[in-house]
């Protein structure tokens, strides 16, 4: 009965933030355990959408939309193209699916482990929220930083984005040119 109390109570705050760690786990499991490259993948974005979701709860909507746009988008696009091109087969080897099956145990063990071992020992803070910045994580407020603090290095970093691209289309047309003759 006690848990049906518990259940009542939950705010849509919390449900949400339920829902969307079920739905975390799940595509991440799937990515996992998957046989499939092109599931895995599916499943990755998945899993990449439900932590935008989160992001959007912690009012983070620039990591949000970034992680929407960068990974999930551009990443997991040339994931796919990258499993169309190598065009994987299943190999029946069963030595290599035992040893890949050991590995896997070890290294969860391990990171186990180390999960273990770093929440014994990390300390709980408690937030004061009378203190706490609404403006926190949002885009204008990141805006306002990057264009004031730190705008020298933005625009160094522009001009390394732009010569990085030059570079590309110069070494793509000078591989053109060489092709035809």
């Amino acid at each position: 009965m006690q848990y049906l109390e518990i259940l009542k109570n939950i705010t849509a705050t919390q449900w949400t933030f339920f829902v969307l760690s079920i739905f975390t786990l799940f595509g991440a499991l799937g990515t996992i355990l998957s046989k499939k490259p092109v599931h895995s993948i599916l499943y990755l974005i998945l899993t990449f959408f439900t932590l935008s979701g989160h992001y959007l709860m912690l009012n983070a909507q620039f990591l949000a939309v970034v992680n929407i746009i960068v990974y999930a988008g551009a990443i997991m696009v040339l994931f796919i193209f990258v499993v169309m091109f190598l065009n994987l087969r299943e190999e029946e080897n069963e030595m290599a699916k035992n040893s890949v099956m050991i590995s896997s145990f070890v290294t969860g063990g391990l990171l186990l482990f180390i999960l273990v071992s770093v929440i014994k020992k990390a300390e709980v803070e408690r937030v004061n929220y009378n203190n706490f910045d609404p403006k926190t994580g949002l885009i204008e407020t990141l805006g306002m930083v990057l264009y004031k603090n730190y705008l020298l290095p933005f625009e160094l970093v522009s001009v390394l984005f732009l010569v990085a691209m030059a570079g590309a289309v110069l070494l793509g047309k000078r591989e053109k040119g060489e092709r035809h003759f």
